[in-house]
């Protein structure tokens, strides 16, 4: 593919003539009435550039303001309204939470990443918390920072990621609560990504490097200077092997490229947005290939559709709200309504406690099921177990149908086996220096 120029979006206000049929081109967002949304809920305060929520078919997790520790909120999506003060919570860290994610093969298991460098994995009961749950199923110790960013392998059971302050990536089997890998970095993460298979992980680091690396050796596969800019840097892989990211310019405008892993350096195209200081969160729908750029602080969600034709980022709309966003929770598309046509939900959470639900949804006249907007998509099976991911096996991941709705596969309490850690069966490590993410620069 070739570099190719392309003007910024139109803002809110310019008037945006369709010059390209897609089905995708009248999407409109409708927030849902405030009783229909959750309210009175102490939001972190923290700086850490996040998006303090997530989201599932079952729950709604929120990372909560707590004095003399962490805690996190969770909550049946039925309970809307207002929440009472003394709500259960998640309550077993000793610093606040920075992250939180909800395992895609288990509704009922999140993982949490705080500020006391400690990983922690939590079993939700199936009505939620009638209580403040403060044991974890497991702990996951190894980084000696703070982590900032948890994620979940969407092929193989029980992988885990982990990022931490100390600039490593560990990866976690939670079935044993051991650690596989460890893998060095030069700077802070500032996000991490797994390709569609899991076999690969885009990183985008504080020095301003993208890096794909082999997350089961840690090898460096490719490396390059991604934005110019020193402000945090996002980067995610798209289901056809490209990369998207989001950061800044020289000149601290807001950027998104997109990039083919061969050729990392040199991107396809490259849109500077406007000069607003937010980090953009990219938020990705694989299944119709959407993407919405959420900035904190911004009011607006802009939404594109990637395709294989130039300028293959294409500007569709945006979605205002007179609030800005602190944060923002994306539901993944099996807990979608499609008997409204609602291709995503967004779970915006403002400055002042209130969680606003955003529906995006295609407007159309059949009550049919509309196959175009729903191919099938990822379920909550596993394709692979650990060990057979660990060993080098991939695979895509397992889809099903939303037609005549989702059935949730039967779902078994989280158990772990505690193992010794395989990292302290290895021989010794060579200095960070040498490691194999490190090793090139």
């Amino acid at each position: 593919m070739k570099r190719v120029e392309q003007q910024d979006p139109p803002t809110p206000t310019m008037s945006f003539r369709v010059v390209r049929n897609s089905k995708f081109r009248h999407v409109f967002g409708t927030p849902l009435k405030r009783e229909q949304c959750y309210d009175n809920i102490r939001v972190s305060k923290s700086t850490w550039d996040a998006t303090f929520c997530a989201v599932n078919p079952k729950f709604l997790a929120i990372i909560t303001e707590q004095a003399g520790g962490g805690a996190f909120i969770v909550l049946p999506l039925h309970k809307v309204g207002r929440i009472e003060r003394d709500f259960p919570l998640v309550a077993g860290h000793k610093g606040p939470v920075l992250d939180l994610a909800w395992c895609p093969f288990n509704d009922n298991v999140i993982a949490s990443g705080s500020e006391d460098c400690i990983v922690k994995v939590w079993q939700i009961p199936n009505v939620g918390p009638t209580r403040t749950i403060t044991e974890p199923v497991v702990d996951l110790v190894h980084h000696q920072r703070r982590i900032v960013q948890v994620l979940w392998h969407h092929t193989a059971n029980n992988i885990l990621l982990s990022s931490g302050g100390d600039n490593k990536v560990v990866v976690w089997n939670v079935g044993t609560g051991e650690a596989l890998s460890e893998i060095d970095f030069p700077d802070v993460l500032y996000s991490c990504c797994f390709n569609l298979n899991g076999s690969k992980l885009i990183t985008a680091c504080k020095d301003k490097k993208l890096r794909v690396v082999n997350p089961r050796s840690g090898k460096l596969i490719k490396e390059a200077v991604g934005h110019e800019g020193s402000k945090p840097m996002k980067a995610l892989y798209l289901k056809n092997g490209l990369i998207f990211t989001t950061g800044f310019s020289r000149m601290s405008e807001r950027q998104y490229s997109l990039r083919d892993e061969e050729h990392l350096g040199e991107a396809i195209i490259v849109v500077e947005l406007d000069t607003s200081n937010g980090v953009m969160f990219p938020l990705y729908d694989p299944d119709v290939n959407l993407l919405y750029l959420c900035g904190k602080g911004d009011s607006v969600i802009r939404y594109f559709e990637i395709t294989d034709e130039p300028p293959f980022v294409h500007y569709i709309s945006t979605f205002q709200s007179p609030e800005p966003q602190r944060g923002i929770g994306m539901m993944p598309k099996r807990g979608c309504d499609v008997n409204q046509c609602e291709i995503a939900r967004f779970y915006r959470l403002h400055t002042k406690g209130y969680c606003e639900v955003i529906t995006m949804t295609v407007p159309r006249k059949s009550e049919l099921f509309q196959d175009d907007l729903y191919p099938d998509t990822m379920g909550d099976i596993p394709s692979l177990s650990a060990e057979e991911w660990f060993a080098g096996k991939d695979s895509d991941p397992i889809m099903v149908s939303l037609k005549g709705g989702y059935t949730q596969a039967k779902q078994a309490d989280l158990k772990v086996q505690k193992k010794s850690n395989v990292l302290d069966k290895m021989p010794n490590k060579p200095p960070p220096a040498q490691s194999p993410a490190v090793a090139a620069n």
